[in-house]
C-alpha cells in the first residue's frame, strides 16, 4: 500500500506538489555578502530536490539590509537578486519540485553587529541583548512595502511562493507577542491590532501576485525558544483571520511536532488547528521528524504536509529512501566530510558543529 505521504496535493489556489515532503526553512549562512544566492547555497537545495522533496523552502531571506540577523543569510531585498533566485527555481523544477522563499525580517533580532544600523521592534524592550527603538507608523508601512516588493521579485524571479516568517520571535512575532508589543495604538494591545503588522503584510501580497503564486505563514503556537508572549487560543484565532485574509497555507512550528499543547494538555496540536481551518487550507508541521512512521503519524492527526529539518540535513533523499516501509533515516552524529557528501558547504558543516550540540564530530 502506497503511503499517503508520497500522494500529490494541492494548495488553496490549486498549485500541485507531487507529494507531502517539505525541506524545511533552514539557516545555512551559505549566501554571499550582498544577499546574493551562491551556488553551494543552490547545490544544498537542489541535493534535496533530486532526493524527492516536493516542497523546497530557503531559509530565511531578508526583505531589507536592516532586517537581516546573521552574516551570509539570503535576501530579496534588491532586484539583484533576482538571477540568482532564477537559477534557483528553474533548478527546482527541472527536479519536480516546487520552490518557496521564506520572507523575513529580523526585528530587535538583526543585529546592529551585522547590519550596522539601529534595530528596531514593536516596543522598546529589550531581547537578547539588544534593546531596540520603537516602531514609527512610517517604519511599520515601509516594512509592508519591503515584504511586498520582495514577494514580487520572488514571483519575477519564477518560485512557486513564498512564506512569511512569522515564528521564531522574529518581527511579525515580536509584534504578536505581549512580551515584545506594549504599544498602545492601533498595532498593540488587543490581539487584533498585534496582528495586524501580519495580516496587513500578507493582505498586500495577495494584492499584487497572481492567485497562481502561493502564499504562506509560518507560526508557533505557543512560547517556544525566542517567540514568547503568544497565547494558544489567539494563535487559532490568528490562522482563521490569515485564510480569510487569503493565505493558501499555514505552517505550524513545533519543538515537537508530535505534541500536546501546553495550555490545553489534552488537544494536540493539529487536531486544535485543523478543526478550524478549512479543509482545503493545507497545514503543514516541522519539528523532530526523522521516521516515515513519525511523518505519517501527524498526517492521520491532520497535517497535510510535513517539513524536515535536521532529518533532512542528515537524509538528503530521505523521499526516495522512505519508500521503503522498512528504512531508518541516518541520525547524529556526522563528521564534516559526511556532511559535505551530503551537500553541505564547508562553511554550512561548521555551523552545525558550532549551534547543534552533538551533531557533528571530528
Amino acid at each position: 500500500m502506497t503511503s499517503p505521504l508520497f500522494t500529490p496535493f494541492r494548495f488553496r489556489n490549486g498549485v500541485l506538489a507531487r507529494n507531502r515532503i517539505w525541506l524545511a526553512p533552514m539557516t545555512n549562512l551559505q549566501s554571499h555578502d550582498d544577499g546574493s544566492i551562491s551556488d553551494d547555497e543552490i547545490n544544498w537545495l537542489l541535493r534535496r530536490a533530486a532526493g524527492g522533496f516536493g516542497v523546497i523552502e530557503t531559509c530565511a531571506a531578508h526583505v531589507a539590509e536592516e532586517g537581516q540577523s546573521w552574516a551570509g543569510q539570503l535576501g530579496t531585498g534588491s532586484d539583484s537578486h533576482i538571477p540568482g533566485l532564477r537559477k534557483l527555481a528553474e533548478n527546482l523544477h527541472g527536479h519536480g519540485a516546487l520552490g518557496i522563499a521564506q520572507l523575513f525580517h529580523g526585528g530587535v533580532r538583526a543585529g546592529p553587529q551585522v547590519t550596522g544600523l539601529p534595530a528596531w521592534s514593536a516596543s522598546v524592550v529589550e531581547d537578547g541583548g539588544v534593546t531596540p527603538r520603537e516602531a514609527t507608523v512610517d517604519d511599520i508601512e515601509a516594512v509592508i512595502g519591503r515584504f511586498r516588493d520582495a514577494a514580487i521579485r520572488a514571483q519575477a524571479a519564477g518560485l512557486d511562493g513564498v512564506e512569511l516568517h512569522g515564528a521564531h520571535g522574529y518581527l511579525f512575532g515580536q509584534f504578536l507577542s505581549v512580551f515584545n508589543n506594549r504599544r498602545t495604538d492601533d498595532w498593540g494591545g488587543p490581539f487584533e491590532n498585534r496582528a495586524r503588522l501580519l495580516r496587513e503584510t500578507v493582505r498586500a501580497i495577495r494584492a499584487v501576485v497572481p492567485r497562481s503564486f502561493v502564499v504562506g505563514v509560518r507560526i508557533c503556537t505557543e512560547d517556544w525558544a525566542q517567540a514568547k508572549g503568544l497565547d494558544l487560543d489567539e494563535s487559532v484565532q490568528l490562522s482563521q483571520w490569515l485564510v480569510e485574509d487569503g493565505v493558501d497555507y499555514l505552517h505550524l512550528s513545533q519543538s515537537n511536532a508530535d505534541s500536546h499543547t501546553k495550555k490545553r494538555p489534552d488537544a494536540h496540536v493539529l487536531t486544535l488547528f485543523r478543526s478550524v481551518v478549512p479543509a482545503d487550507v493545507p497545514l503543514v508541521v516541522a519539528g523532530q521528524i526523522w521516521t516515515r512512521q513519525e511523518a505519517e503519524l501527524l498526517l492521520e492527526k491532520g497535517a497535510t504536509g510535513v517539513a524536515l529539518g535536521l532529518s533532512a540535513i542528515a537524509n538528503p533523499d530521505w523521499p526516495n529512501d522512505a519508500r521503503r516501509s522498512d528504512w531508518q533515516p541516518r541520525r547524529p552524529p556526522f563528521t564534516t566530510a559526511e556532511l559535505v557528501e551530503r551537500g553541505l558547504s564547508l562553511r554550512f558543516a561548521q555551523y552545525m558543529a558550532g549551534w547543534w550540540k552533538g551533531f557533528v564530530v571530528d
